[in-house]
């Protein structure tokens, strides 16, 4: 899938419901004056005068026009606010559990693995990840303003019914979600449906003010109840239109986004049966139970727009529906037909693996890639063995060596390099061992925070000294111990799987107090300026650490450029220190690749000397303001001149990272080749 391409759709889609929101909020307007005209000639017009509208106080259109905008604006201002807090907010709104991402608890790890792993492949900073306890149904969402505070949320049916394969399938529909730009636009509708739902909710409560009082007293008094009644149930009335357009504008936003997450989920995982047979499960339950995709909480039809499937099943048909027909998306991911599939709980031994499913020969899905030639079909053998060696996810691997050339996988694939095996990225058996040690080290708090510093000590001694004793002035000799022998796991470990770390610590150092996350930033700030120079190796970690940790890293970007070409500058800094990284000797080769790549774009070489990182760090800022339809362009001519003739460094691949990381962009797909040993 080009994310790209989607992420500027979704963009659309958002003024489409900006649009929507004005015509129902007319709608209202219209409605709600009607009413009150009739409510006004027919209680509160004085004895004596001629009921016409003519009759009505000046200004009265006006005053009922403020109120209702007023009623509806705050309303929207007032969920948007509650919801600043980004994806944890929705998360908690469903009483979701956060796992800790220490936990042993089979069900609980095997998500949590299945999560790093997807992440790490994408190249994005490993989202907290949440459990609905007390839903038994098979669902799932993805929220958040930013893929920087994404959250990824499942029922516990997800857990107990599906296999680990199938798990995958439903994680990678939601990591499309992230990348594709879905979450801040279904964040954005979740409160512009609170602001529409506004009035029917102001009706309901002058209806519970009119039960509560007392008949009786004046003929005065009485009218006005009865005004207060006939108000209570025009507004609750007339407050239904806003539902009617709600659920419209949710019909009208969501249900081609859930059958691109669904074809992205198998480009991901390279196999229909993940996301295809959580489908066929979730039709299965249905037909047992009843119980499918169902949400019990009351939030449930506020948020139902952001599940994997429907969250109340009286309205999954028809105009209103959120979500496509089960059977619809089944067929496309298989081509054709498919029963469903009975799912039951079994979480012993769905956690222990003990339903996974035999390979056998399965139908082939018309969106599966397939290798073009028999050299890539061994890159994709050698890139996915070495790929389940270290975990049991491959998909990206897989679908980045599998069909690179094609034509319509471009986009998809960013670049149409395919780097050999490297000895920068290669792994033994006792490397492994160590990946392990330090990921699952990475999921406490703490320990989060000590590899990071680990990651930025020098390997001169005395100068890791010098940062040993700024380590321990902020957190006690006993850490600066540990981030020593931390710093010396890390150096046995080849140059090219080192950075990825950070995006395992990333869940737990976000869970970090602002103020503690501001206290990381300005020690790792010290510890890269404690030697009096900034090397790119420490430029490279510590700009991918202030983007996702800074003040702004949960925050949208705004878009300010349509094209690279008005960066033109920002562009060639960029590309002269991928180039610089890549061949030192003869950078302006490896420049000269990229630029081939911005045929309209006037780009000129910075020569080393002239690179300044405070001058890239500020580029770089500027470029995440690119549309997305042009940031793929920019990655593009960067993975060029870091594949320059079809080879590359760990220099190189780290700093394609760290620039994807910088534009809140997906990795390109050969990085997770290079960084496996593929």
């Amino acid at each position: 899938m080009d994310f790209f391409e989607h992420q500027e759709i979704a963009r659309r889609s958002t003024r489409r419901l900006v649009v929507l929101f004005a015509i129902a909020v007319v709608a209202i307007v219209i409605a709600v004056n009607f009413a009150a005209t009739a409510i006004y000639l027919g209680f509160l017009m004085p004895a004596g005068t001629a009921r016409t509208a003519a009759a009505l106080p000046a200004g009265f259109y006006v005053f009922n026009t403020l109120v209702v905008l007023g009623l509806i604006g705050g309303g929207t201002l007032y969920k948007l606010s509650s919801l600043s807090a980004g994806g944890a907010a929705v998360a908690n709104l469903v009483d979701a559990r956060e796992i800790d991402m220490t936990t042993s608890d089979l069900l609980d790890r095997r998500l949590i693995n299945v999560v790093e792993e997807m992440a790490i492949a994408s190249g994005v900073a490993v989202p907290r990840v949440y459990v609905m306890d007390n839903e038994t149904a098979i669902n799932a969402f993805a929220a958040g303003h930013s893929i920087n505070d994404a959250v990824i949320a499942v029922t516990r049916g997800t857990l107990t019914r599906l296999s680990r394969d199938e798990l995958q399938g439903v994680i990678a529909h939601e990591f499309s979600h992230v990348l594709n730009g879905d979450m801040r636009l279904n964040l954005r509708l979740i409160g512009v449906l609170h602001g529409l739902l506004i009035v029917a909710i102001a009706g309901r409560l002058l209806l519970e003010l009119g039960g509560r009082s007392k008949g009786g007293g004046s003929s005065r008094s009485g009218n006005a109840l009865a005004v207060l009644f006939f108000a209570g149930i025009a507004l609750w009335i007339l407050g239904y239109i806003g539902v009617f357009f709600g659920r419209l504008i949710k019909a009208a936003v969501s249900r081609q986004r859930e059958f691109l997450a669904d074809a992205s989920a198998v480009q991901f995982t390279r196999n229909p049966d993940g996301i295809g047979g959580a489908l066929r499960k979730i039709g299965g339950l249905t037909e047992a139970t009843g119980l499918g995709t169902r949400i019990d909480h009351p939030q449930a039809e506020a948020l139902s727009h952001l599940f994997l499937g429907a969250a109340r099943p009286s309205f999954v048909r028809g105009l209103f529906a959120t979500h496509p027909p089960l059977e619809e998306r089944v067929q496309r991911i298989y081509g054709r037909k498919q029963t469903f599939l009975p799912a039951p709980e079994n979480a012993l031994a769905q956690s222990m693996g003990g339903l996974e499913r035999l390979d056998i020969e399965r139908p082939r899905s018309p969106i599966q890639f397939v290798p073009s030639g028999a050299q890539q079909r061994t890159v994709v053998s050698h890139a996915t063995a070495t790929a389940r060696a270290l975990s049991p996810v491959a998909g990206l691997v897989a679908m980045a060596a599998g069909g690179a050339d094609a034509p319509s996988e471009v986009a998809a694939a960013v670049g149409t390099v395919s780097p050999p095996a490297h000895r920068d990225f290669a792994l033994d058996e006792s490397q492994r061992a160590i990946v392990d040690t330090l990921r699952r080290a990475a999921n406490d708090a703490v320990h989060a925070q000590l590899i990071t510093y680990a990651l930025l000590a020098e390997t001169d001694s005395d100068l890791r000294a010098q940062q040993g004793e700024l380590i321990a002035e902020a957190y006690g000799a006993e850490a600066a111990q540990i981030v020593d022998r931390y710093h010396g796991l890390i150096h046995e470990l080849p140059p090219g799987v080192r950075q990825p770390l950070l995006d395992v610590a990333m869940p737990a150092l976000r869970k970090l107090p602002d103020q503690a996350r501001q206290r990381v930033l300005k020690l790792a700030h010290l510890l890269v300026v404690a030697d009096g120079r900034v090397s790119v190796h420490e430029f490279l970690l510590f700009t991918i650490l202030k983007r996702r940790l800074g003040p702004d890293a949960g925050r949208a970007v705004p878009v300010r450029y349509r094209s690279v070409k008005e960066r033109a500058q920002d562009a060639a800094l960029v590309l002269s220190l991928v180039a610089v990284v890549r061949l030192p000797k003869r950078p302006e080769h490896a420049f000269n690749a990229g630029a081939l790549l911005l045929p309209d774009t006037n780009v000129q070489f910075v020569g080393a000397d002239a690179i300044k990182l405070d001058d890239v760090s500020a580029a770089l800022d500027r470029l995440n303001q690119l549309a997305p339809l042009a940031k793929p362009q920019l990655i593009k001519a960067a993975t060029a001149a870091a594949f320059v003739d079809s080879e590359t460094n760990w220099r190189a691949a780290s700093t394609l990272r760290m620039i994807c990381a910088a534009l809140d962009a997906p990795l390109p797909p050969q990085i997770a080749i290079a960084e496996v040993g593929g």
